[in-house]
């Protein structure tokens, strides 16, 4: 068993153009004296990070490094979720998708898939030159338009959507495979990744590939009602991310999983900071734990109602007191039990 480390928190959602959180700096000496070990970064922002400059240069990696290091956090992945969203986009959402690609590749939609593809390389390769072994990414969605069975879907479109991921994908999951980094997807609606069942099609369409890991999030299971305390028993291996967020289920007769086109906090599914929402993080710890999952334990902050600032620090105190120091012992230890030979254990069974 593994210790669960952290507690860390990821920076996307607290990025703005307010100090502190308008520069690395400001957000790393923020995050450091709220108490947290680690930081999770977005990899779209370039004042932030810049990947086409990281990738080329030992130098930025290890400077980048050690200005997180002084304010004594660590890196715990870097997130290209957008990116990875960009590889593979239906029609149907190209527009609204558009807001995240550089303005120059606006209405481009092929050279925005080449340029997604790219950047998702660069972050294998600036991964690795910051001694980080996962990355946290989406896997993008081809077929989310044809989630429901309705209209009839023809024979063979899932199966060819899958293979279309697959390819797309598989260069790029050659390089993090050449880097040493799994490439963490989270499972998450929207994405063509989003339960076991299209964890599984997406991991045989890419023959199995080593790279392919998860990033477990439960709250996104909570919103379609899937059991995330026996997903851990089937797919912790591949388990080698961790995002700690909460959310609550609580249908009504007017609205249930596919919210009936509301609001965040008019849907029966919301996300909420942890321990406000309905997750068993108790067990969800436990179980991590237990499958020596060897990984950060990171806050990530989606809340109707709670400002991400009072999430921020709570969050801190949260992931402490459910983080477990994985014992190194038996409790029955003390009672002796010590090794015997064969013909001593024979005596045993009275088998002499």
């Amino acid at each position: 068993m593994k210790t669960i480390k952290g507690p860390a928190i990821f920076l996307a959602q607290f990025m703005d153009e307010n100090p502190p959180f308008n520069t690395l700096d400001g957000l790393c000496k923020w995050a450091s004296d709220l108490g947290y070990k680690g930081i999770q970064i977005p990899t779209l922002d370039k004042h932030i990070i810049d990947l086409d400059i990281a990738a080329d240069s030992d130098t930025y990696c290890d400077e980048f490094k050690g200005r997180i290091n002084s304010y004594g956090l660590e890196i715990t992945e870097l997130s290209t979720h957008i990116q990875g969203q960009l590889v593979a986009v239906h029609p149907a959402h190209d527009i609204m998708f558009d807001v995240f690609a550089p303005k120059n590749l606006k209405g481009k939609y092929k050279e925005r898939t080449a340029w997604a593809t790219d950047q998702m390389k660069k972050a294998a390769v600036v991964s690795n030159k910051l001694g980080l072994t996962s990355h946290a990414t989406f896997s993008g969605s081809l077929l989310w338009p044809v989630m429901h069975p309705w209209p009839q879907q023809p024979a063979g479109l899932i199966d060819l959507g899958f293979k279309e991921l697959a390819n797309r994908w598989l260069p790029i999951l050659d390089i993090f495979k050449e880097n040493g980094v799994a490439a963490c997807y989270e499972v998450h609606p929207v994405e063509d990744i989003h339960d076991g069942d299209t964890f599984e099609r997406f991991l045989e369409a890419t023959g199995n590939h080593e790279s392919v890991s998860i990033l477990y999030d439960p709250s996104h299971f909570v919103l379609q009602q899937l059991d995330y305390i026996k997903y851990i028993d089937h797919y912790h291996e591949f388990i080698k991310a961790f995002h700690v967020k909460d959310s609550e289920f609580k249908p009504t007769g007017k609205k249930g999983a596919f919210g009936g086109y509301n609001d965040w906090k008019d849907r029966a599914g919301r996300y909420r900071s942890p321990g406000d929402g309905q997750i068993d993080f108790k067990s969800v710890f436990s179980k991590l734990t237990e499958y020596g999952c060897d990984v950060w334990a990171v806050l990530e902050w989606e809340c109707v109602i709670k400002s991400p600032e009072q999430g921020a620090r709570e969050g801190v105190k949260f992931i402490k007191d459910h983080i477990i120091e994985a014992t190194t012992k038996s409790f029955d230890d003390f009672a002796g039990g010590d090794d015997k030979d064969e013909n001593q254990l024979r005596e045993i069974l009275g088998l002499t």
